[in-house]
């Protein structure tokens, strides 16, 4: 091993970019200590903020998405991928990274495409079960591609994957608190079942009008419930549940491994770091994907899952009437519950942090 070893990363955009880049920004900084570890992202996107967060140096490129209608934006797009990839050349000059990284968003393209030009071992990493647009255009000038899900040849060369899975964090890949100490956490009874609803970081509009809308069918299954609004809906959600003892509403639930730990059931989006975390927690499933997002990609994430015998889709549009529908076939059904429960077992892997850092060094080796 090459001593203190030089890593470029690149992720960014959203969440679901960010997060896995810095979990194994964090992985490799516990294997290799020495190593030196660098960020670039985009300007004015969430990276520029959570990056230094964690304890990495990051640098901006000018770049961003392609929109899908005429607007002085799209006018500006082919300069702003030159300045970036022009921008991403002499960060690799300065830096001379020994190995980059890319884990998908609008900055991950010119600096992988750049590396690779000038023959840095190079690996990328792709969350969902399709994959985006960077991801797909970097697929054949990167050394080694990781992915998530299974079947993803008709997407990345064959011979370049690796079946990793999504890294997520610590405390939900090892969870301490036990459900008793959880459910005295949120002040529920432990002698009823209890759903968590969460529609990301941000909450989900319509999967909270969705609950709030059947709240008092919801509670007639004999549940509590543990509901992560974001700060959009809250109130809607606040207005829904009063009167009723057996429901917890927060903005934002700051801990997550005791809301896992606690519940026996789950709404969720069906983004990948979600998907992961309740893989990861062993916890039977509702997905109501985000039809908006890219490529619909949450609705193919959720039903590698479903495909698999591993969790239950309702789409957005029909979540009003389909939604209490399909809870009460999973509440009343345990044997339902269990073969969910098992079937995770498939999709799960637990140590993607860690595969994806041998990964990376052994291109550093190389």
């Amino acid at each position: 091993m090459k001593n203190n070893p030089k890593i470029l990363v690149s992720g960014g955009g959203t969440g679901g970019h960010i997060f896995p880049a810095i979990a194994i920004a964090n992985e490799l900084k516990d294997k290799l200590p020495d190593a030196e570890i660098s960020f670039v992202g985009a300007l004015g996107r969430m990276e520029m903020e959570k990056v230094p967060m964690a304890g990495y140096p990051i640098t901006g490129l000018w770049i961003s998405g392609f929109q899908r209608r005429l607007t002085f934006k799209n006018l500006m797009f082919p300069f702003k991928v030159i300045f970036s990839f022009i921008k991403a050349r002499r960060i690799i000059r300065k830096f001379k990274p020994d190995v980059a990284i890319g884990t998908g968003g609008y900055a991950s393209g010119p600096l992988l495409y750049a590396a690779s030009g000038k023959n840095i071992p190079t690996l990328i990493h792709e969350q969902n079960a399709f994959p985006g647009i960077t991801n797909k255009l970097l697929a054949k000038s990167v050394d080694k591609v990781c992915v998530s899900y299974p079947n993803m040849e008709k997407y990345f060369p064959k011979d370049k994957i690796i079946i990793t899975g999504n890294p997520i964090r610590k405390e939900i890949r090892n969870i301490v608190p036990t459900r008793k100490e959880s459910i005295d956490f949120f002040g529920l009874s432990e002698s009823k079942k209890t759903l968590l609803i969460v529609g990301g970081s941000q909450g989900a509009q319509k999967i909270n009008i969705a609950v709030a809308e059947n709240l008092k069918t919801i509670l007639k299954l004999g549940i509590q419930i543990i509901w992560q609004t974001g700060s959009s809906t809250l109130e809607i959600a606040k207005d829904a549940a009063v009167g009723h003892k057996d429901i917890v509403i927060h903005e934002f639930i700051h801990r997550m491994d005791m809301a896992y730990a606690a519940c026996d059931f789950i709404i969720s989006r069906a983004g990948a770091i979600a998907i992961a975390e309740i893989i990861a927690a062993k916890k039977s499933a509702i997905f109501i994907p985000l039809p908006s997002a890219a490529e619909d990609h949450q609705t193919k994430n959720a039903m590698s899952l479903v495909d698999g015998k591993a969790g239950l889709i309702v789409k957005e549009s029909d979540s009003i009437s389909e939604l209490p529908v399909s809870l009460e076939k999973l509440v009343k059904d345990e044997k339902l519950q269990s073969t969910i429960i098992d079937n995770l077992a498939q999709f799960s892997h637990p140590n993607a942090a860690t595969d994806i850092a041998n990964e990376v060094i052994s291109l550093i080796n190389e």
